[in-house]
């Protein structure tokens, strides 16, 4: 199992998050639905690291399928479209 930083996103045109991506790493880029399995099967962690900590991308159940998000400071506001493109 791997811990795998994420510093950069790919979104589409509304921001839906469609990649996970961290320069440099060979895991990268790595698509959504492949990084949804990672993390349900337990394969793989994936995080957002920042200066005072990291916030863990977990997967969430929508109206319109499965996505991935990150909860910071116990808010709602999805982090992962803030990252840099990708």
């Amino acid at each position: 199992m791997a811990d795998r930083p994420v510093r950069k996103t790919k979104k589409d045109r509304d921001g839906d998050i469609l990649a996970l991506c961290d320069d440099g790493s060979v895991w990268s880029p790595r698509l959504k639905a492949d990084a949804i399995n990672d993390i349900e099967s337990g394969v793989h962690t994936y995080y957002v690291p920042w200066t005072d900590g990291r916030t863990e991308v977990r997967v969430v159940e929508g109206e319109n399928g499965k996505y991935l998000r990150t909860d910071r400071d116990n808010t709602s506001r999805n982090n992962l479209d803030d990252l840099p493109d990708c």
